[in-house]
């Protein structure tokens, strides 16, 4: 009898205990509040889309659908755990992954982001990888980008100008910026060191959530700073400043979450990834790519040159060209090529220079972002006229057929900046099996367009896909 009464006691005691200590736990999380904002979540989404146009136009887009629907899949399982009172129906979080071997990653206002390749074979297994991305999300949710302009009270007009600040001219604007400018991007999203802990803490939330150890957020910053070598600051750090003591703070905020015992680390797919990403051929750094595009070498739109007023015209014997399993054609035997993973410029001397091409041909491809062909074609379309304001669209989308698929066909004109003459370019997109567009743009002086029209008709008719 008296057993059963202590026994009683015991466990009035221990609720009691833990209705006292529970509270107590939930209080030491630490608080995240969404920052002062005078900016309407619209703008967010706007300026990351037109940033991030020119960032998948300027920056080496990894042309590889295992990595990006990877990436992807981890970024999705991280958003669903984004809190509730932080969530933007406004927002469309979307991944991709840059061929670039340095340790970054980021992400635009309204949702875009970025993973660099090194930085997927940096990461010691997939909570750390997740731990950026977690990271960068949090940015993105608690609206960092705009409330940080809303400090320093820049006026709308100026933020909603960061797609033209951030891109470049892609076929000659003469005020188009180089892709070195890109590099605002690391200024415009150099968050102050609060903004820095809140994703910090928040992307640590996020990780708990979704079934990672946040502690692996934490060793992520040991494992960037251990690759960096040479004592250069890995760029991911360098535009994200260290907080003070974010290792210790992270782990500490990890005590009061609600960890799995069980977290996602080294997966199967991680495995397959990184492995498959390391046996591709050493990925440019940036430092690279920009001093790639200023120098000459193979760069996604231009290289250094001369202009010249006598471009020869095109051959009339062809060169095959080849890139990977994604592309072949015909090319006049006496065009250069500048070539990127997934997009090639071709270009006879005298006409291709640091401010894009005036005679030649663009092949690439241009992401989706869901919704119909049609509606891609127009999006790429329109980012051409963005970037190159003195082009005008002369014409409707009309069916056209490439490599037995059908497309469209669309006709620009409009006054070049760097010759002076009337310039034309014609635009074919393409779907592909991936969703994404292909797409063939011709260039070339409007009284001399009939003299490349058979060139690229030629290019055109000897497209073979392998997607």
């Amino acid at each position: 009898m008296k057993h059963k009464i202590l026994q009683n006691k015991f466990a009035a005691a221990f609720v009691l205990w833990a209705m006292l200590v529970t509270p107590f736990a939930a209080l030491a999380q630490t608080s995240v509040k969404m920052p002062k904002n005078k900016y309407k979540v619209q703008d967010d989404v706007k300026i990351g889309n037109d940033a991030s146009r020119q960032v998948e136009q300027q920056f080496p887009i990894l042309n590889d659908a295992q990595a990006r629907d990877y990436v992807a899949r981890v970024g999705e399982r991280l958003v669903a755990a984004i809190p509730t009172e932080f969530r933007q129906p406004a927002f469309d979080y979307r991944f991709d992954v840059v061929n670039a071997r340095d340790i970054n990653a980021f992400a635009l206002p309204g949702g875009p982001m970025y993973v660099n390749r090194g930085m997927i074979e940096a990461a010691k297994n997939e909570g750390e990888m997740a731990g950026v991305m977690a990271h960068e999300i949090s940015h993105v949710a608690l609206r960092h980008a705009t409330a940080q302009q809303t400090k320093v009270n820049n006026p709308l007009n100026q933020i909603l100008g960061i797609g033209a600040v951030l891109g470049g001219a892609i076929l000659g604007g003469g005020s188009g910026a180089q892709l070195g400018q890109m590099i605002v991007a690391g200024s415009f999203l150099r968050y102050s060191r609060d903004y820095e802990t809140q994703a910090d803490i928040l992307g640590a939330r996020i990780m708990a959530d979704a079934g990672y150890d946040p502690r692996d957020l934490a060793n992520m910053f040991r494992t960037i700073a251990g690759e960096s070598g040479g004592g250069r600051s890995p760029e991911w750090l360098s535009s994200h400043p260290d907080p003070g003591n974010r290792f210790q703070k992270i782990n500490q905020e990890a005590q009061y979450l609600n960890v799995s015992s069980n977290p996602i680390k080294i997966t199967r797919d991680f495995s397959r990834v990184q492995e498959r990403l390391r046996s591709m051929p050493r990925a440019r750094t940036m430092a690279e790519i920009e001093r790639d595009h200023k120098g000459g070498q193979a760069t996604s739109s231009t290289a250094a040159g001369n202009y010249s007023t006598n471009v020869p015209y095109p051959a009339a014997s062809y060169r095959v060209y080849q890139s990977g399993n994604w592309i072949r054609m015909n090319v006049p035997n006496n065009w250069r090529e500048f070539g990127g993973q997934s997009d090639v410029t071709f270009a006879p001397e005298g006409a291709y220079g640091n401010q894009g091409i005036t005679h030649g041909v663009m092949v690439g491809i241009s992401r989706s972002r869901g919704g119909t062909f049609a509606q891609a074609s127009e999006d790429y379309v329109n980012g051409i006229l963005q970037s190159n304001s003195y082009l005008r669209q002369q014409s409707d989308f009309s069916r056209s057929t490439v490599a037995g698929r059908q497309g469209y066909i669309t006709t620009l004109a409009g006054r070049s900046p760097v010759t002076g003459r009337n310039e034309t370019v014609t635009v074919y997109t393409v779907p592909m099996r991936s969703g994404d567009v292909l797409y063939v743009a011709g260039v070339a002086p409007t009284d001399e367009a009939y003299r490349y029209q058979s060139a690229l008709r030629t290019m055109i008719g000897s497209i073979r896909l392998g997607d």
